[in-house]
Parts: C-alpha cells; structure tokens; sequence
C-alpha cells in the first residue's frame, strides 16, 4: 500500500526523468536528424529514407555535388581554419601574458582593468561587431588621409580585421583559463630554481610553462573552436575578399533552404567540435 510520501516520490521520479529525456530531444534530437539526412539519398534534404548514400560528402554521380566538390565551400573552410589558428595563436600569447600581468604584478587600476578585460564576453556579438567595425573605420580614414589611400586597408573588413574582431573576445577565454592555473602553481618552485642557478627567464620558462601547459593547450582548443564557429563579429567585419568562413557562407544559403550538402558541413562540424571538446575537457580534467 502507497502511501502519500511514496506516491510523490514515485510522481518526482517520472517527472525528474521524463523532464531529461524533453531536454535529450530538445537539444540532441535536431542533431541527429541532421546527422541522419546527411546520408539520405534524398534531394530534397528531408525524409523519406531513400537509401544511404555518401554523395553529399563526395559525389559520385554527374548531377550532384558533394561538400568536398563544392570549390567555394572548401575555401570557406581553408579561411575559417587560417582565422581560427592565426586567432588561437595570438590569443594564446596574450592570454599568457595577461595571465602573469594579473597573478603576478601589482599596480594601480589592476582590478579595474581586470573587469574591463571580461567586457568583451558579456557584450553580444553584434555590438562588439559593429563596434569594432565603426572604431576601424574611422581609424582606416584617418590613415588613408594622412599616408595615402591604402595605408589603412589592413582595418578594413577583411581577413585581418576578422581576426582583430575574434581576438578581443577569444583572448579573454585564454586569459580566464591560464590565470585560473597560474593562481595554483607555488612560487616558491620557481625560487628554489634560482637559488640553484638558474635565472628568473629560465625557471619561468622550465618549470613554471610547463606547469602551465595543460591550460594553455585546453585554452587553445577552446579558442579554436569559439573562432572556427563565430558568425556575429564575423559576419560585420568580413569583406569581399578571402575572409569569408564557414559560418557566413552557410548563413547564406540557408535563406534558400536546407540542402544535403549543409548537412554534410553540419556532420563534419559536430563531429570535429565533439573531438576537439572532448581533447579540451581532457586537458582541463588533468589542469584539475
């Protein structure tokens, strides 16, 4: 016989998993009919299965073009990759150096500034976008006035600009990730180095990057990730040259609908992301 602490504990239970199994569908459920469309033979990008098929990947039949046979595609993808590592790159040294700035010195306004660096995280997208493009642009008119026309063509909308744009948001999450490391290591290791010989370059450089590799390589695949799969900043500084990735293009044909081959670019993404979040989550797990 139930008795009323038993009926609502039985009521909490279906409703505390029935509750995980909405939030499964709700957030896994999209990716994984897009991940089943992708090998749809279907045209038309949508069921019925009309049998598997691997064409919109690399296309085997004359009337069809797959991702890697979809020259502007592929090129989105080389830009998105040569953004994505020039940003990881600077945003990694930055983060380095901002991480000792903070940890180690002292000086006036440290707190503030402090605060000013996590603004770029909480400002969306689309504001710092525009605002970065209005700042540039004032600052490109100004040099082209003053040394002539093109000495400010590096500020317009285009491959350099694109990267300045994801480096003043990226930077901050490598310098959250690395200062967070860096708070943990014991100074005193690094003294113990210099009494024995060494200079305060060297240990720092021996003993204390080392320590801090674990973050610095999480913080790295972190930054990837958020510069590869950034369409708001992107989308105001891009140009009509070469700096066109991944994300604009695909924003750009899904105003005509959903095709097989956004799909295929939709697997490609999830799975990448899923390798390079779990690596991520690995370096971060041996940072703890």
């Amino acid at each position: 016989m139930f008795t009323t602490d038993n009926k609502l504990k039985s009521f909490s239970y279906w409703f505390y998993y029935g509750y995980i199994v909405l939030i499964l569908l709700f957030t896994a459920g999209p990716l994984i009919v897009t991940f089943i469309l992708a090998f749809n033979s279907n045209e038309s990008a949508s069921f019925p299965w009309q049998g598997f098929t691997l064409d919109w990947f690399s296309s085997s039949t004359p009337d069809r073009v797959g991702l890697f046979d979809d020259v502007r595609m592929m090129s989105a993808v080389g830009t998105s990759l040569k953004v994505a590592t020039v940003v990881t790159i600077i945003s990694i040294l930055l983060g380095v150096n901002n991480a000792f700035l903070f940890v180690r010195e002292k000086f006036v306004g440290k707190e503030f500034m402090y605060m000013l660096m996590l603004g770029p995280l909480v400002v969306p997208g689309v504001v710092l976008g525009t605002s970065i493009l209005s700042f540039t642009h004032s600052i490109a008119n100004s040099l082209d006035s003053a040394m002539g026309f093109g000495a400010g063509s590096f500020l317009r909308p285009g491959f350099w600009l694109v990267v300045f744009g994801q480096v003043s948001f990226v930077a901050t999450t490598t310098t959250l990730v690395i200062t967070a490391r860096l708070r943990k290591f014991d100074i005193s290791l690094e003294e113990a180095a210099m009494d024995l010989g060494t200079t305060q370059a060297q240990a720092i450089r021996l003993i204390t990057l080392r320590f801090l590799m674990p973050a610095v390589i999480g913080a790295a695949i972190v930054a990837f990730l958020f510069s590869f799969e950034n369409f708001n900043t992107t989308y105001f500084l891009s140009g009509a040259d070469n700096s066109t990735t991944v994300p604009i293009i695909l924003y750009s044909r899904l105003r005509f609908g959903i095709t097989p081959q956004i799909n295929a670019v939709s697997v490609l993404l999830m799975v990448s992301t899923g390798i390079l979040g779990g690596l991520a989550a690995l370096f971060q797990k041996s940072d703890d």
